[in-house]
């Protein structure tokens, strides 16, 4: 699960300049501090508790985020190749993380720390504008979120992983951590199935 480093720089620049075109001289700014991070099946990318200060970038690999509860795990999220992960609240606010995010396979991140974020919008307007339009895009996902939570059956939120642009879920991630993220035990979870599945 090697990821060469000249390799990992264009597909996190390309993913970038998704959001916006930059020039070279605007990458050069970012380049000199990016870090490739391997991250073993299990282990903590970010802990709950703990000051986060960097954005990361999934090269290969899956991540479950997760908030702890009395004991008891929720988890609200999950990243593949191609996200962007932090606790980006974390970052902003300088305050303890109240997520925690686990590698759910062996992954790569490429990583670069959020002050340099913050440096790079006083040098360019093209990272001005990324940090904007990255930070339009994490507000989406979390009203989306929220409204299934609160507007949605755990089967409506079922069938939304099925026919939506989140399948991966459902072929990759094992079944009890799919059930915790719909808010049902696994037991439930096999009856929405098998009801859709009769359907």
């Amino acid at each position: 699960m090697e990821v060469e480093y000249n390799t990992a720089c264009s597909l996190l620049r390309k993913h970038i300049e998704a959001f916006v075109k930059l020039s070279d001289a605007d990458w050069q700014l970012l380049q000199p501090h990016l870090q490739l991070k391997t991250i073993h099946k299990n282990q903590l990318l970010i802990q709950e508790g703990k000051r986060e200060t960097q954005i990361g970038f999934v090269l290969h690999g899956m991540f479950r985020q997760y908030y702890t509860k009395d004991g008891e795990e929720k988890t609200t999220y999950f990243f593949f190749e191609h996200h962007f992960i932090s606790s980006y609240i974390s970052c902003i606010s300088g305050k303890a993380s109240l997520i925690t995010i686990e590698a759910l396979s062996d992954a790569v991140v490429i990583c670069f720390p959020y002050k340099i974020m913050l440096e790079l919008y006083e040098q360019s307007m093209a990272w001005q504008k990324f940090g904007r339009l990255m930070a339009e895009y994490l507000t989406i996902g979390l009203e989306e979120r929220m409204v299934s939570l609160l507007l949605q059956s755990p089967e409506e939120r079922y069938l939304e992983l099925l026919s939506g642009n989140k399948q991966k879920i459902i072929e990759r991630i094992p079944q009890h951590y799919i059930a915790n993220y719909l808010g049902i035990t696994p037991v439930s979870m096999s009856r929405i199935r098998n009801r859709v599945l009769r359907k």
